[in-house]
């Protein structure tokens, strides 16, 4: 079997990837593990960690597809169900079906004789390999829990990760601990503290927990707005102002005050987990220290008895199908896309925003196929690497050493993007610069 590009991953940056390639006239087949389009927005489809009681922590209007707005009369923030029925509706107005091959997992991606890209796939009537000029890897970088390392010894009560959560009735009853401080970890506590006998919150440091409506406005949409005129620094001070006076400081909670500034971490959103610390029904412990049996003990010397754990420690990012497996956050890449040392293996989506992934992985996807199309040309790959090492050296300033290779900033990636694409066919009209049809 033979393509002109493989795809990997039929979630929103497989379906952006798939829509963008076609739009410009480029061949693409995408293989995908699930029985339909969605990826993580499937509940219980491989490698999700969605749960019932998940929805938007970003916006409809910051969230949605520009080929595709979502309908007007949504709420700001859908729950999951809606956004798979986007995503599906996204897929069938487009016509990507007949390019997905689901239930296909990819296991291995090297390097073929001829310099393309072999590709083999497990699917339901066997293996498959499919030869091809290019890949794009689509398949995102939130499918692998990340346990604590090491492990909580001593613990004999029973753990789980936030990604095998589904329902409140999985804490019903139960008295409740919740490691963590990212939006699952706000939403399962605020879940248990509905249904469990007590539910404890373990915060190993501070973060800013931003409320989804700020002034009667979705959050995310007036820090939106004040990044068209505002850098990054100034932008933090506002926001930390806004934030402080419509809910007042975190200690007044009881709850670390932050360790980094606001916009130099992942945002945590909720509307209600300020309001269920205020008023006890949750509890919140800082770090935990040791573990004697069903008995945690805290950083404070408190303790505490608990009858599960919940773990919502993050993900590893790992690609672990290609030739040469290295981690998602080390992967070399000009404008987190095209990879420095490997042509025609590209990444849409391999990034951490601080706002909504689907505009970026459209963005993204726009410059690949773009680019296998031959209407977009990259720099000299001098000038790519002295661009990315620029750029990693001021991630590192604003986010130390949490996977600064990946964090993007939603709003200045988006004008980036819009940037390089018009550069990148400026270099085309010249004839400079590195083109797809010369590899």
């Amino acid at each position: 079997m033979a393509a002109e590009v493989v795809v990997i991953g039929a979630g929103p940056a497989g379906l952006a990837t798939l829509k963008a390639l076609a739009d410009r006239g480029v061949p693409a087949v995408c293989f995908d593990a699930g029985d339909r389009p969605g990826g993580l927005w499937v509940l219980g489809g491989p490698g999700s960690g969605a749960y019932r009681t998940l929805h938007l922590n970003t916006s409809r209007t910051r969230t949605q597809f520009a080929d595709l707005p979502m309908p007007a009369d949504w709420p700001d923030y859908p729950s999951h169900d809606r956004i798979l029925a986007y995503l599906i509706d996204y897929a069938d107005r487009f016509g990507l079906g007949k390019a997905i091959r689901a239930r296909h997992v990819v296991r291995r991606v090297r390097r073929a004789p001829d310099g393309g890209w072999s590709v083999e796939a497990d699917g339901p009537d066997g293996p498959v390999v499919t030869n091809a000029r290019a890949v794009v890897v689509a398949s995102g970088h939130n499918s692998v829990a990340r346990w604590p390392d090491p492990p909580l010894l001593g613990l004999t009560a029973p753990q789980t990760h936030s990604h095998d959560y589904r329902d409140p009735a999985q804490l019903a009853g139960r008295r409740v601990l919740v490691v963590g401080g990212g939006n699952s970890a706000m939403d399962i506590a605020a879940d248990a503290s509905n249904v469990a006998e007590r539910t404890v919150l373990s915060l190993r440091r501070g973060v800013w927990i931003v409320p989804k409506y700020l002034f009667g406005r979705p959050s995310d949409t007036l820090n939106g707005a004040l990044a068209t005129r505002l850098p990054w620094r100034l932008r933090q001070a506002v926001s930390q102002t806004m934030l402080r006076v419509a809910t007042g400081r975190p200690s007044a909670y009881g709850l670390p005050a932050p360790v980094h500034g606001f916009l130099q971490d992942h945002p945590t959103l909720s509307d209600v987990l300020l309001s269920r610390v205020g008023h006890g029904e949750i509890a919140v412990r800082g770090a935990l220290r040791r573990a004697d049996g069903s008995t945690v003990e805290f950083a404070d010397g408190t303790s505490e008895e608990v009858d599960l754990v919940v773990w919502c420690t993050g993900y590893r990012a790992e690609i672990p199908f290609l030739d040469q497996p290295v981690p998602g956050d080390r992967v070399p890449l000009y404008r987190h896309v095209f990879h420095l040392d490997e042509p025609g293996l590209f990444f849409v989506g391999l990034m951490q925003s601080t706002g909504s992934a689907l505009p970026v992985v459209e963005a993204q996807a726009r410059l690949v196929a773009a680019y296998v199309a031959g209407r977009y040309a990259l720099p000299a790959p001098d000038r790519q690497r002295a661009d990315r090492a620029a750029r990693l050296r001021a991630a590192e300033r604003r986010w130390g050493d949490r996977r600064p290779a990946m964090r993007i900033d939603f709003d200045a990636y988006l004008a980036l993007a819009t940037v390089e694409l018009r550069q990148g066919e400026r270099r085309v009209a010249r004839g400079t610069g590195q083109r797809w049809e010369a590899r």
